[in-house]
């Protein structure tokens, strides 16, 4: 007989925060206090009691640069040791010691809460299998001209000293300041008014752009400006980059360590130098070389000043990207890195929700997600790191050639010489994470039994704040290697904060622990807490006092629980051949209660189904019913108590049913309990 089937797969916090949030020690592993395992256990233990095959894979990410630089943390305050002290192959050594002794706490907490995951089937993106989907897809997609090295502008972080790709850099609005610096023209007096807001950065300028239709300096176009304390010569050019009405109407152009100059530097053939290095410190710079990027700007600002050339300083606040692991301000800068051609992949995973294949719940989230592919670049998948998934690349230092190969290379490809190294780069972590789906399943065995029964999986559930990061490279990953859609729906919630609505974070120490929670509350309680109020795709506050509340009705249930055990003289569950009005009433509303709870639950309106739930137990069954049903189980009329007793032991049954998939550990308690048909 075949089975109907529901995948709650695609587990955000399981995958996402897994080494991620156990980095170091159990106190920082709480940042989130479990609403998205919350949300998915409920649909998948829902979709379990409909009858349903419902599969739900657990997995943990490697989380390369947060765990790299955790173990790296850990040897300098311990050992004084760098990895470099160590080498390759002891450093990673040292990290699957520490996957081993960190990797299964966040496992360990979400069993606690209650997660129903097959845990037995628990992945993780460095384990064989999907080691092996991610070299197959490498290779699969070099061959295609969709993956390529090339020296592009890339986002570069001086601290975890590895690129980023632009879903990795966060952007702050922090106090700066405009610069205007004089341009001289060569061969005149006259001079050109430059502002900005990086300085230091001058010292790689190659060209200076002004929007074509400014009659300002049309008649500039062509010629050439001397940059000031270098004395090289600036081409000027006419570019449509330049706004008209912002700043001074003409912009510098850098284009090794500006994307927008980058890109107006290859449409203008501008020459390509690069003034940081992997500190960002100066190179290329004369008698700046070696100061750090801030030490510069100092510098460089006193000689402007000095030498004539500063013309004023404003303040000014402006939107600066730092990086997502460790907030240092990243330098965009040119960069031998690897690459995914995004435009290929993106137009069809673009028109797969265009066209409803996949529904975003809410569906407004969809906006959010054609505003990156419509304007994504291509991906820079490489990483200065050790830990990860090693690029299956290797050179020749013969001849040159690079050969990339599903297994290790012994020569090269082309000449056959036996004197290759391999690309020490790793990938990005969501190199990995983007084949979740089907990687978890046997791919690339293509004839893989779970592959052909689960995929395409149902629902993707997860925060708003991973949809570029994750569901948007999930989407094209499953449309490029499986030719299908890897889930129809993306069910979003929002982020669950603190009392006061900030992000929790160790930084603020705001984070709640939920393995405290619990011991103090319940787990049920916790879990109950997080769903009531909770509404897709918007935040919600958690207030710990709410779970006393919710401790409060778990009592509740269980109070009348006892009280309807402490009556009962039947041994079956089964509804009276008559039944009085109050019966008739508690039961119609039972049944509408059902009815509603569905059809929320089947909209993802998960918390409007828990308030419903617990506005009936509260006050409908406990407060009302169980009241009217008190004279007649001690009426002395066996008859009238019986029937009274059968109705209390049916509503109680499907009340269990419907408050299970949201308080798993109190439902199953009294389950196990009374008597049943």
């Amino acid at each position: 007989m075949n089975m109907k089937k529901l995948t709650a797969l695609l587990l955000a916090v399981l995958l996402v925060f897994g080494l991620a949030a156990c980095a170091g020690s159990p106190a920082e592993s709480n940042a989130k206090p479990g609403d998205t395992m919350t949300l998915q256990d409920i649909l998948t233990r829902y979709k379990r009691m409909q009858g349903y095959a419902a599969l739900w894979v657990p997995g943990t990410d490697h989380a390369g640069i947060a765990t790299q630089i955790k173990v790296e943390e850990m040897l300098r305050k311990e050992e004084g040791l760098t990895r470099y002290d160590l080498g390759r192959d002891a450093f990673l050594e040292r990290v699957w010691a520490w996957k081993k002794q960190y990797g299964n706490r966040i496992v360990e907490q979400q069993k606690s809460l209650g997660v129903s995951c097959d845990w037995d089937r628990s992945r993780f993106t460095m384990d064989e299998g999907c080691s092996k989907a991610v070299r197959e897809t490498f290779c699969e997609l070099y061959e295609k001209g969709l993956i390529y090295k090339g020296n592009r502008i890339i986002n570069w972080c001086p601290h975890c000293r590895t690129a980023l790709s632009d879903a990795e850099v966060e952007y702050k609005d922090m106090p700066g300041a405009f610069w205007y610096i004089r341009y001289p023209l060569k061969d005149s007096d006259d001079y050109l008014t430059i502002a900005t807001t990086r300085p230091e950065t001058m010292l790689g300028d190659t060209g200076i752009a002004v929007n074509p239709a400014d009659e300002r300096y049309q008649h500039l176009v062509g010629k050439t400006a001397i940059l000031p304390l270098v004395g090289r010569e600036l081409p000027i050019v006419a570019d449509d980059y330049v706004e008209l009405d912002f700043g001074t109407g003409c912009v510098k152009m850098t284009p090794c360590h500006d994307p927008n100059d980058y890109e107006v530097g290859l449409r203008h053939n501008l020459e390509q130098i690069l003034i940081f290095d992997e500190d960002a410190r100066v190179i290329n710079g004369g008698k700046y070389n070696g100061l750090d990027r801030y030490e510069a700007r100092k510098a460089i600002v006193a000689d402007l000043e000095e030498q004539g050339y500063l013309i004023k300083t404003e303040p000014y606040n402006h939107n600066v990207g730092t990086c997502y692991r460790c907030g240092t301000t990243v330098e965009p800068m040119t960069s031998p890195q690897w690459f995914v051609k995004m435009k290929p992949l993106a137009e069809p995973a673009i028109e797969a929700v265009r066209d409803g294949r996949i529904k975003f719940v809410p569906e407004r989230f969809s906006k959010t997600y054609y505003n990156w592919m419509e304007n994504v670049h291509d991906w820079c998948i490489s990483r200065q790191l050790w830990w990860g998934h090693q690029i299956p690349a290797w050179y020749c230092d013969d001849c040159g050639h690079v050969t990339v190969s599903r297994t290790d290379a012994c020569e090269c490809e082309a000449c056959h010489s036996k004197n290759i190294h391999r690309d020490p780069d790793v990938l990005d972590t969501w190199f990995s994470s983007a084949l979740w789906p089907f990687s978890t399943l046997g791919w690339p065995d293509k004839s893989a039994g779970d592959l052909k029964f689960w995929y395409p999986t149902s629902v993707m559930v997860t925060g708003y704040d991973i949809i570029f990061f994750w569901v948007a490279r999930m989407i094209f990953s499953g449309l490029e290697q499986m030719q299908d859609i890897p889930f129809p729906t993306v069910f979003i919630h929002g982020l669950v904060r603190d009392d006061k609505g900030r992000k929790m974070s160790k930084s603020l120490g705001n984070g709640i622990d939920p393995l405290e929670m619990a011991d103090t509350y319940g787990a049920d309680a916790l879990r109950f807490n997080l769903i009531t109020g909770n509404s897709p795709g918007n935040d919600m506050r958690f207030y710990v006092e709410k779970c006393g509340a919710m401790r409060n009705f778990a009592n509740k249930l269980w109070n009348a629980s006892r009280f309807v055990m402490m009556n009962l003289t039947i041994d079956k569950n089964e509804l009276p051949e008559t039944l009085e009005l109050e019966d008739k009433w508690v039961l119609s509303k039972l049944n509408t209660l059902s009815k509603e709870v569905c059809e929320n639950l089947d909209k993802y309106e998960i918390g409007i189904a828990a308030a419903k739930i617990y506005d009936f137990i509260w006050d409908t069954y406990c407060d009302w019913y169980i009241e009217l049903t008190k004279p007649r189980l001690n009426s002395g009329d066996e008859a009238r108590a019986r029937s009274a007793q059968q109705v209390l032991l049916y509503v109680l049954t499907d009340i269990l049913k419907l408050l299970h998939p949201f308080m798993p550990f109190i439902t199953e308690e009294i389950w196990q309990a009374i008597p049943h048909a």
